[in-house]
């Protein structure tokens, strides 16, 4: 595992020869002088309709557009049939004959739904986001599908913020790794093969850090922090050999991303060296009049082309303006070959000059192989937040289980945010999975309580008491809706919706064992949930084998192993909260007085004048990285292989693990560093590395990290990117927290 880590991060120019990026634009590469030929026989019209792409209703609106060569790609064309019309047209009828891109927002499997991609973070596993974005090109490129727009790498941090859903979660690291694995599971081996579909890594940049964790709206990052926090998965992707990057909608200190030439020419260009294809969101282009940046649509796409974008996505101002601004000139020429020449190259790359037809059998939908893949990330993806008593696994002694809740019995919802081709018909749900998988061996009771997760109606909470009393373990499924998160879904109060409160509160009060399973599209505040409960489960929505593999986590038939991608606050108040946060003059010591004990007149300053909440103490609910198993683990024998390193050298870090418990299970081990003074201000741990290891009961090995010291880097006060000199602090364990400790030094 710690391989194949240092694979992905380290080993990744090696990746990008693989599948053809050839970091600018190598004028001796065969491909590159096909590029070449091509776009100088084109004329000003048939490059601006290569930058065009559209989401049409029907061919026959656009039939015109493809016969003249004005439609670079398309959107949400998912019948075959249609593809390869659209395809025939484009290549026969026009006068250079260049296929269209087809596109389409597949983002956490295509007809197989894997788990949201916050619930694939949960996993900790690189191979399992790499399998599924496997499974969904093959899916997808049945219906003629290359081109979708994931991964998702937007640092988030702040839970109301609805798309987080979509995120690899709050650290960068993890989105790092997360999203190369993507990358790599898009785009397979050479895009070149017909099941294989260009990624899009997006949203570039800062758009996880929207203000308030409202949707769309402005961020105010420092140049330091983006460099610090927010480019690193970008600049991993691209490192990668991402095909495409998407601008975000958010403008970052009054500048709009699709109007950006700091991030998209000086820093994805010259400096990573980018030769990919970078399109913008859904009319990001011309809601730069409506963010106050441009006067009209006109203007916005001469900034958008200006600053580096290639791709206009549906909303039409290149095609309309473009001829008329290079004209007036003020768009030049060859900023307009620049962005055709990286289309052209993107399509000559996915094979598209020499088959645009679809040729990926129908049969690849929902295939076994397919399910039993989903069926595993959705295991990995569960954390066991609370177990007392050992509630869980259901054991012998349990004969009647009442299921209630609302989310038992949801297929549409365990599907998650962004499913548009996903059928509930497949989704296999906890009740029908407990049905046919247990049901032989227990007696199921089913009285659902709640119609929906927001649904305020009490008058069936009673039914579903009564069905518990009858139980030796009551199972509340609970949660939110699939509409409840993603994109413009953002929300300010994070307490489970409608009556669900009231059924966990009326549920606790009977002498039966209460286990609750949560699914959602983000963390939610659930402290009282947690406390009523005797076990908590916290699925992200699980997808179309949610059911199955919930199932055999409560009978132990699969241990838990997932560990929380975010922090879990106490109070929607603490947000955004995260772990890495930077020091403070005035850090919390844990003797702080609460709000409950102050007593009357009490001193201005006797409470701890710290950085704390008076209602909420310091810390979360559950830290970054926290999730329990079934079984227990014990750490020990941490050593370093120096105490004392020089910049270019590797630092080797071993621990032993042991399985103390009496289940086999798996542990993600987690590796931390704090870097104790810098020229400015560090965070107080940061995510270096992390690797599953899977034990019986009783075993131990020894875990191996190594951490090359240049992984140390970052920006200092003078904006360079260095490793200073100095002392640090690393942890390895099992969550932000928790941990065995030692300090090494680095030298000049």
């Amino acid at each position: 595992m710690k391989r194949q880590l240092r694979f992905i991060l380290a080993g990744i120019l090696m990746f990008s020869s693989l599948i053809a990026c050839n970091g600018g634009g190598n004028v001796n590469d065969p491909m590159e002088e096909q590029v070449e030929k091509l776009l100088g026989q084109m004329t000003l019209r048939e490059k601006i309709g290569q930058m065009h792409q559209v989401s049409p209703g029907n061919i026959n609106e656009v039939m015109t557009q493809l016969e003249n060569g004005e439609i670079g790609s398309m959107l949400n064309v998912t019948n075959p049939d249609m593809v390869n019309q659209i395809q025939e047209i484009a290549m026969k009828k026009s006068r250079l004959g260049i296929p269209v891109l087809m596109s389409r927002d597949v983002i956490h499997g295509y007809k197989t739904i894997f788990p949201i991609p916050l619930g694939q973070a949960a996993t900790f596993n690189p191979l399992i986001v790499e399998e599924g974005a496997r499974v969904a090109a093959v899916e997808a490129s049945a219906d003629g599908i290359r081109w979708t727009f994931a991964p998702m790498i937007d640092v988030s941090r702040d839970a109301r913020w609805g798309r987080m859903a979509e995120s690899y979660g709050e650290d960068s690291y993890l989105n790092a790794v997360m999203g190369v694995a993507a990358v790599k599971g898009f785009q397979g081996d050479s895009l070149n093969r017909p099941t294989s579909v260009a990624a899009c890594a997006k949203h570039f940049v800062g758009y996880g850090a929207a203000e308030a964790g409202k949707d769309y709206n402005s961020t105010f990052i420092t140049e330091r922090m983006l460099r610090n926090t927010y480019l690193p998965p970008f600049e991993a992707v691209a490192k990668a050999g991402c095909a495409t990057f998407m601008t975000s909608f958010n403008d970052n200190d009054g500048v709009p991303s699709t109007g950006n030439s700091f991030i998209l020419k000086d820093v994805l260009r010259k400096e990573w060296k980018y030769d990919g294809m970078v399109v913008t969101d859904w009319a990001s282009a011309t809601e730069m009049v409506a963010h106050g940046f441009c006067k009209d649509r006109k203007e916005a796409a001469e900034k958008a082309v200006n600053a580096g974008v290639d791709m206009e996505m549906v909303s039409g101002s290149f095609i309309e303006y473009l001829e008329s601004l290079v004209k007036e000139g003020k768009v030049s020429e060859t900023n307009v070959d620049e962005a055709v020449r990286n289309i052209l190259r993107l399509k000559f790359r996915l094979g598209l000059f020499e088959n645009p037809y679809v040729s990926t059998a129908q049969s690849v939908k929902y295939a076994p192989e397919h399910l039993a893949k989903a069926k595993v990330a959705a295991e990995q993806s569960v954390i066991l937040l609370k177990n007392i008593e050992e509630v869980l696994p259901l054991g012998k002694r349990v004969h009647t289980i009442a299921v209630v809740g609302p989310m038992a019995d949801a297929p549409h919802d365990q599907l998650g945010t962004w499913v548009f081709d996903g059928e509930k018909t497949h989704t296999q749900t906890p009740l029908k999975a407990l049905r046919e998988m247990y049901g032989s061996e227990v007696r199921i009771i089913y009285e659902q309580g709640l119609a929906y997760s927001r649904d305020k109606r009490t008058d069936g909470i009673a039914k579903a008491v009564a069905a518990a009393r009858q139980a030796d373990v009551v199972l509340a499924f609970v949660g939110e809706e699939a509409i409840l998160s993603g994109e413009a879904h953002s929300l300010a109060d994070l307490d489970l919706r409608g009556a669900q409160k009231q059924l966990i509160d009326a549920l606790s009060k009977i002498d039966k064992p209460l286990v609750t399973v949560i699914m959602a599209g983000r963390p939610l505040t659930i402290a009282e949930e947690v406390e009523k409960s005797d076990a908590v489960l916290y699925s992200f929505h699980p997808g179309t084998m949610g059911g199955p593999a919930l199932a055999d986590i409560l009978f132990g038939k699969v241990v838990p192993s997932g560990k929380t991608p975010v922090t879990f606050p106490k109070m929607v108040g603490q947000l955004p909260i995260y772990y890495a946060h930077n020091h403070t003059g005035r850090a919390p010591s844990g003797k702080e007085t609460l709000i409950d004990d102050i007593p009357l007149e009490a001193g201005q300053t006797s409470l701890g004048c710290s950085s704390f909440y008076m209602d909420a103490g310091f810390g979360p609910l559950f830290p970054f990285g926290y999730g329990l198993s079934y079984t227990t683990f014990a750490y020990d024998k941490l050593h370093l292989s120096a105490d004392t390193l020089r910049m270019n050298e590797i630092l080797t870090i071993t621990v032993n693990l042991t399985n103390t418990g009496k289940y086999a299970g798996t542990e993600v081990v987690q590796l931390y560093v704090r870097d104790k003074v810098g020229s400015v201000t560090r965070p107080v741990k940061e995510l270096k590395g992390f690797q599953r290891i899977a034990l019986q009961p009783g075993e131990t090995k020894t875990v191996t990290f190594e951490l090359p010291i240049s992984d140390l880097a970052f920006w200092n006060i003078d904006m360079k990117k260095v490793v200073e000199p100095g002392e640090f602090t690393l942890w390895i364990g099992t969550n932000s927290s928790d941990g065995l400790s030692a300090d090494f030094e680095v030298l000049n």
